[in-house]
């Protein structure tokens, strides 16, 4: 049996909540189960993830149960949306895997200057 595509993100993130919100309004996003990994480990239903480490990198649990991290894992996502499977295949080829996990872990190092950025641009609640 197989189960469905599994995104887990940190939802606390101001940028990963703009950027899933955008992936799940896509056609093929209401078949991904969408897991928010900042509510605690109560979120997570797997033994091979711990919360600390979904919130550092990107996940995402493909249909055949394996789990993939990073630009693989943005690759995955991408297959299964119709509009961005192009892109996926370009990500998730074996040639190119590498240029983008290490463009991935280059953005990991701006993300906190990055969220920063995007916590001081969110409108205030009046």
């Amino acid at each position: 049996m197989t189960q469905q595509f599994t995104v887990y993100y940190d939802g606390a993130c101001p940028l990963c909540v703009r950027e899933i919100g955008f992936y799940r309004r896509q056609r093929g996003g209401e078949d991904i189960d969408w897991v928010d990994v900042s509510t605690g480990p109560a979120a997570l239903s797997c033994d091979d993830l711990t919360c600390e480490v979904a919130l550092k990198r990107f996940h995402a649990r493909r249909a055949d149960g394996s789990l993939v991290d990073g630009a693989a894992a943005f690759g995955a996502m991408w297959l299964e949306l119709p509009a961005w499977r192009v892109l996926g295949r370009i990500v998730t080829a074996p040639g190119l895997r590498l240029v983008f996990d290490g463009a991935y872990r280059l953005f990991l190092v701006l993300r906190p200057a990055l969220q920063g950025l995007a916590r001081k641009l969110e409108p205030k609640d009046a």
